[in-house]
């Protein structure tokens, strides 16, 4: 008992023990304190389409032949500026919402032929992301969801051709952000 008094008393076994008390809560409440619901995540394996990746890159850097504004970035850091990391798959699904109501659908009939395949793969994954909500205030979130909504829709055109070209930014961050190894019984060689 007095190693174990001495273990609790010194800093790192404190550390440890109320960690371990803190995880007995949360399961105790069912995990309610959670900021986020757990349907906001994606498989590694829907990023695994056949070509889907060559696509998408392909589209991205077409459409960056057209983009003549340089100084400006839409998918990167200052989109997830003020945002815990566990709440940047949410960020993403509502950029995704954005992108895809606002300039993939109304634009699908450009950019043959890997609209046609990047269109539908996106959609997937929104659709995956539907029931992904926010549990508590979402400021920071909305605003930051907002100022790219504004930033594209004050370029016009230009903004719409902008968010084509960095598709491969937004599947790169989606996989990074939002996708997650399947569990399962896997050996190792």
């Amino acid at each position: 008992m007095a190693a174990l008094q001495k273990y609790v008393s010194s800093p790192l076994g404190a550390a440890l023990a109320a960690g371990c008390l803190l995880v007995m809560v949360l399961c105790a409440q069912g995990g309610a304190a959670a900021p986020i619901t757990s349907h906001c995540r994606l498989n590694k394996s829907d990023f695994q389409e056949p070509y889907i990746f060559n696509h998408t890159f392909t589209l991205a850097q077409e459409a960056s032949l057209a983009d003549n504004i340089t100084d400006v970035r839409l998918i990167g850091n200052k989109l997830f500026q003020g945002i815990n990391v566990t709440k940047r798959c949410y960020v993403l699904k509502q950029v995704l919402n954005f992108i895809l109501e606002e300039v993939l659908f109304p634009r699908s009939d450009e950019f043959h032929p890997h609209m046609k395949k990047v269109v539908p793969f996106f959609s997937r994954l929104s659709k995956k992301l539907s029931q992904c909500h926010m549990e508590n205030d979402n400021q920071h979130i909305q605003r930051n969801v907002q100022n790219l909504k504004n930033t594209v829709k004050k370029l016009g055109e230009s903004g719409e051709i902008k968010v084509i070209g960095e598709l491969n930014l937004l599947f790169i961050t989606l996989k990074r952000e939002c996708a997650q190894v399947e569990q399962g019984w896997k050996m190792d060689y």
